[in-house]
């Protein structure tokens, strides 16, 4: 019989130099993985290096000195995140709004057509408006996503214990054990299609708690759009990540 020693914990990130500035790059190890394997977000965030089970801190680090090239050709070609902001462009269900600084308005943020297009209009001060939009947009995929979610559990004849709504960057949705559905806030910025397919997605999971064949079935008898919605988040799921 055959032992081999467990491999050395890896710290969380390592830094590297690239074009003289300090870059960090995640490390995260999977017993699965057959090679190093170095990916920079579309969506922002540090570059992630996924090292074997066996891997080490040092084979990591001459791995990424060797793609430093990549990586600086990659960096440079990733879109830049697109603050909130006066005068920045934001989708919203889909169609792209100017925001627009309202200094004289109260209330909330108001939705009006221009000769340009839609426009945002965010009352209060500059300094207070990237939190006062990301509050309106979180009340309103709050309340798509309850509407839908709503509608779907009654086909299903089954109802969540509550819906939460979350910034994560691994899934778009989450349903627990207990019913608990978890929604990424963000949604609200995709077309209402897309927001509706994982609604449906996550209270097919309130019957089948897995993703075998009976619940892809279940879910496009949903929402029959599934396929297109899975398809448009692979391609451009990650550019609701640039904003904000």
């Amino acid at each position: 019989m055959r032992w081999f020693r467990a491999a050395d914990p890896l710290p969380d990130a390592l830094d590297l130099t690239l074009d003289a500035r300090r870059l960090t790059v995640r490390l995260v190890r999977n017993p699965r993985a057959k090679r190093y394997i170095l990916r920079v977000p579309a969506s922002g965030g540090d570059p992630v290096l996924t090292v074997p089970s066996r891997g080490t801190l040092e084979t990591a680090r001459a791995f990424a000195e060797r793609q430093r090239g990549w990586l600086a050709g990659q960096l440079e070609k990733r879109a830049d995140i697109t603050p909130f902001a006066n005068g920045s462009s934001v989708p919203f269900r889909g169609v792209e709004h100017v925001i627009e600084a309202a200094d004289g308005l109260r209330g909330l943020v108001r939705v009006r057509d221009s000769e340009s297009g839609p426009v945002l209009s965010v009352p209060g001060g500059p300094d207070h408006l990237p939190r006062r939009l990301r509050d309106w947009l979180k009340r309103e995929a709050r309340r798509d996503l309850e509407t839908a979610v709503a509608l779907h559990a009654t086909t299903l004849g089954r109802q969540p214990s509550g819906i939460t709504l979350r910034d994560t960057r691994s899934r778009w949705g989450s349903c627990s054990a207990t019913g608990q559905l978890s929604f990424s806030w963000r949604l609200v910025l995709a077309p209402p299609a897309i927001l509706d397919y994982v609604a449906a997605h996550e209270v097919a999971h309130l019957a089948e708690m897995n993703h075998g064949p009976a619940f892809w079935r279940l879910c496009r008898d949903l929402a029959p759009q599934t396929d297109e919605a899975r398809a448009w988040l692979r391609q451009e799921g990650g550019s609701l990540h640039l904003y904000g």
